[in-house]
């Protein structure tokens, strides 16, 4: 996430919102949008636990958030969602990765990227994602693709990572953020900057080369 040094936190400011006890969100795109998606994510989860007595199954909450998207593009006088939400959750079948695009497309996806530099986030995914790897390799990938799609100038920073994790021990979902020195030493773990370093020097590299020999004829 973009970060300056004149940014006052709110208590939702970020790109991770917690939906309801088992489903959690991340947002690319329009904050005013997002705000009012979840929100109307969350009034659902509960309208449906009131009337139900139990939690809303993931995907029937994603696809009912997806068709209401969907619904501001077939109608004159009105503009779509300029937002991108990505879930993540637990209920009683299994655990979910669900992404609903801007105009209410919907994709189970078990790693996906979305927002600025997602196409080269999504290539690195499926080139280095694999399906049994551990949580701590699932975060390193994550910086590292994170990583990579921020601007290469920029001073390694924590503050410019919002990392969340939802997790099922036994009966119980758990989401927590990943922060503090636990996200630093992920961070350093995964070299991300370190290898954009080494990239900005073979670049400055063959631009000097280039300009010799142009120079040279």
């Amino acid at each position: 996430k973009e970060h300056s040094n004149l940014f006052v936190p709110l208590r939702e400011s970020g790109k991770l919102y917690k939906v309801d006890e088992h489903i959690l969100c991340s947002v690319s795109g329009v904050v005013a949008d997002a705000n009012f998606l979840v929100d109307y994510g969350r009034v659902h989860a509960q309208r449906h636990f009131y009337q139900q007595q139990q939690p809303i199954m993931v995907e029937q909450l994603v696809q009912h958030t997806a068709n209401y998207k969907h619904s501001f593009t077939q109608y004159g006088g009105s503009r779509p969602f300029g937002v991108s939400l990505m879930y993540a959750g637990f209920d009683k079948v299994q655990g979910f990765n669900f992404t609903s695009l801007i105009l209410g497309q919907l994709r189970g996806m078990e790693a996906n990227a979305t927002g600025k530099g997602s196409k080269n986030a999504t290539d690195t995914l499926k080139e280095d994602y694999q399906e049994d790897c551990s949580i701590k390799e699932a975060l390193i990938l994550a910086i590292k693709v994170l990583g990579k799609s921020m601007d290469a100038t920029s001073k390694p920073d924590a503050k410019r990572f919002e990392v969340g994790i939802i997790t099922r021990e036994g009966k119980t979902v758990v989401q927590r953020s990943v922060e503090g020195e636990e996200l630093e030493a992920i961070i350093k773990e995964s070299k991300v900057f370190d290898e954009e370093k080494s990239d900005i020097m073979q670049l400055f590299t063959s631009i000097i080369a280039s300009h010799g020999v142009l120079g040279f004829w």
